[in-house]
């Protein structure tokens, strides 16, 4: 896959920033019944579990959440009849320190395949690289912690060069680092072939559009097929 560096205006990194903020508390309540239902259809059967750990794009912002990857994967594995369901506990606004702080609650679940999307807030606000990349790798230890033989995909992330050619660089090779030194798939950038382009994103030029998130689901495919095919 080619890689597509992010370029927007600064304007719209910090309409990501505060609609991430202001939509967290609220869509909180609702991960948490989602994955309470999941937990619950789960019990008595074998159907394994693929949990989408992340942000706004994985939650589907602004979106009907049957619009977002995380459930157009679940349609793929469905037509394929493949015995798996999708659990979506992506959080409008969350960080990697957000993320390792529910990582505990998120867990109370049996997990087969784990999709950690983290990262891109850390970037826009531009915290610290070594900071991201701790919490990063916390959260996957935590996940083999509960279960050593959970699958883990790390999706790569790339932000615009405003806080500079340097920060930008490292923070886009803190992904496949980690997946190498963890031996874990990389889906090598989430947004490939949608960020940057204004037909497949909303208004507020950041997150997909519907057509968008089919590109998402087909980006994050390509290498969750290889795990649960396997």
């Amino acid at each position: 896959m080619r890689n597509l560096m992010l370029i927007f205006p600064m304007f719209f990194f910090l309409s990501f920033i505060s609609c991430g903020d202001s939509a967290q508390k609220e869509n909180k309540n609702e991960v948490e019944e989602e994955i309470s239902s999941e937990n619950e259809s789960a019990v008595g059967n074998e159907t394994k579990t693929i949990l989408f750990f992340g942000n706004s794009l994985t939650a589907g912002m602004g979106l009907d959440p049957e619009e977002a990857f995380p459930a157009l994967i679940q349609q793929k594995i469905d037509s394929l009849g493949l015995d798996y369901e999708v659990v979506n506990a992506g959080l409008s606004g969350e960080t990697t320190s957000g993320g390792r702080n529910r990582i505990d609650w998120v867990l109370n679940q049996n997990v087969d395949v784990f999709v950690l999307e983290l990262g891109a807030n850390d970037g826009l606000r531009g915290v610290p690289l070594e900071e991201t990349r701790r919490n990063l790798q916390a959260i996957m230890d935590k996940v083999w912690e509960e279960n050593p033989d959970t699958e883990i995909i790390l999706t790569g992330m790339q932000i615009p060069p405003n806080l500079g050619q340097e920060y930008g660089a490292e923070f886009r090779n803190i992904f496949p680092e980690l997946a190498e030194e963890n031996d874990v798939k990389l889906i090598p950038f989430l947004l490939e072939d949608v960020a940057g382009n204004p037909e497949l994103n909303q208004q507020d030029g950041i997150h997909p559009t519907a057509e968008g998130q089919k590109i998402l689901a087909q980006n994050v495919w390509e290498v969750l097929e290889t795990v649960i095919t396997e």
